[in-house]
């Protein structure tokens, strides 16, 4: 059987990264994109003219029934999904809590964690045994964000209690839960947030002294999906340069 793997979010940053890594190692690749289909189509074209297979498909992972269509529209192009890559996620202008208004929270929450439970759930109704998962939180999960990002903080906490608990919950199938944390990383989300060059700003604070580079989190995320990593499951590694 062919490996496929949709990634979500992958028209840019970490999600782009992962989607022209898996291509060189052989998967078919479904790209899903939201708004940005020129920079969807950009990242299919550079795998395509590489020798890979890939498709690009708009979806929006936070409605239940796009998830759904989203599955059914890659099976049919690419082949059943094999592999999930949950890299979808959003991020506001730096705060503080108490300036955080409830529909900005309930939109972080579902860019973060609602995407990642409705594309979990398809996931694990129709992938057989062997399968394999990876979220993608951040280091922010662990620090709480204070004074910039709380909101996602709370949301990618929660994406690793989803890792740990479906891990465990799907392991006897013999499909495969991880996640993984990256920290300082030069991606456009920083853009979202209000400081685009927050990394720089802060990368004195990594003990590797820099911030880290979207490939750099891709080819975690390839290891945890990869035969190299048979034995492991509902673990969250972390890409932080040391933090």
């Amino acid at each position: 059987m062919s490996k496929v793997v949709l990634i979500t979010g992958a028209s840019r940053g970490i999600g782009a990264a992962t989607a022209k890594l898996l291509a060189q190692r052989g998967y078919n690749v479904a790209i899903n994109y939201v708004k940005n289909a020129d920079a969807a189509t950009d990242v299919a074209n550079e795998i395509k003219q590489n020798g890979g297979m890939c498709d690009t498909f708009c979806a929006d992972v936070t409605n239940e029934c796009d998830v759904i269509q989203l599955f059914n529209d890659v099976e049919s192009r690419l082949g059943p999904v094999t592999h999930l890559v949950n890299n979808a996620g959003i991020l506001f202008k730096q705060s503080t809590l108490s300036d955080i208004s409830l529909e900005r929270f309930l939109n972080t929450v579902n860019g973060n964690l609602t995407s990642t439970f409705l594309c979990a759930k398809e996931f694990i109704k129709r992938c057989p045994s062997d399968g394999a998962m990876v979220n993608v939180s951040s280091g922010a999960a662990l620090s709480g964000a204070p004074f910039e990002y709380v909101d996602y903080a709370a949301a990618k906490g929660a994406v690793d209690s989803l890792t740990r608990g479906l891990a465990l919950e799907v392991a006897e199938r013999g499909i495969r839960v991880n996640a993984v944390r990256p920290g300082l990383i030069y991606t456009d989300i920083h853009r979202d947030g209000g400081e685009p060059e927050r990394v720089d700003r802060l990368k004195e604070k990594i003990p590797l002294k820099r911030g880290g580079q979207p490939i750099e989190v891709a080819n975690s995320i390839a290891y945890l999906l990869s035969d190299d990593a048979s034995f492991i499951t509902g673990k969250i590694l972390d890409v932080t340069g040391g933090i």
